[in-house]
């Protein structure tokens, strides 16, 4: 099958039979730190927007409504409206490039991140509905695109699911499943590398300003390396 790796070495040494090189360690923590960092960026330096926590903007734009303040909901319309449109572009590149030969699909999604990212590290404050209405859709195709660490199904933008996993496979570790054990350190790391990413968006914002979610586009093209010379 596309992607898969029976015997694929790379910096982290041989992903297990049966998996995609997207399922690596050093790819999930990459990507998982610039799912962080982005919401960090979107919500501190673009009009308290979540780039990813779309709940929270349901939240905010309900409250919007209900002050009557149509213009702040207008700003969390777009985000979700963006978010819904980045879901349906990854399953289309999905659709159109499954097969295709030297290059996975994934990585086509990541370079469209990065393109995006770039943009709105461009962009300046009087801008900010269209960076973030950006943001949003590069998080929802990465979101889309990038499911599973070792197996085991994960969302590197958001962290409500991660907790439910990591809960399930305690209560399960507690019944007396050892292999339990293992899942839920996958689930417990990616819940702090969200969070340090998170962290590193906040650090970087009084030094580099706007163009802070460069950082983001940096840890996906990284990624995107790992996945194309575990890929060959």
């Amino acid at each position: 099958m596309q992607g898969r790796c029976s015997d694929i070495r790379g910096s982290q040494g041989p992903l297990p039979a049966g998996y995609e090189a997207s399922e690596g360690i050093a790819v999930t923590v990459l990507l998982t730190l610039a799912g962080g960092l982005q919401d960090a960026y979107s919500y501190f330096a673009r009009g308290h927007v979540f780039a990813n926590a779309q709940t929270g903007n349901i939240v905010l734009l309900a409250a919007a409504l209900l002050e009557g303040d149509w213009s702040r909901a207008f700003s969390y319309i777009i985000p979700l409206l963006s978010f819904a449109g980045g879901i349906y572009a990854a399953l289309e590149i999905r659709r159109l490039y499954r097969g295709a030969g030297r290059i996975h699909w994934r990585q086509i999604v990541a370079f469209c991140e990065i393109l995006l990212l770039a943009a709105v590290g461009c962009m300046g404050e009087d801008h900010s509905q269209i960076a973030n209405a950006m943001a949003s859709f590069s998080c929802a195709m990465q979101v889309e695109a990038f499911r599973h660490v070792h197996g085991n199904a994960y969302a590197s933008t958001m962290c409500i699911g991660n907790i439910r996993a990591l809960m399930e496979n305690l209560h399960s570790l507690a019944g007396g499943d050892r292999a339990a054990g293992g899942k839920a350190l996958h689930y417990l790391g990616v819940l702090i590398v969200f969070a340090l990413g998170a962290a590193l968006g906040a650090f970087l914002l009084p030094y580099m300003g706007l163009r802070a979610i460069w950082a983001g586009a940096l840890l996906i093209a990284a990624a995107s390396i790992i996945m194309a010379r575990r890929k060959r």
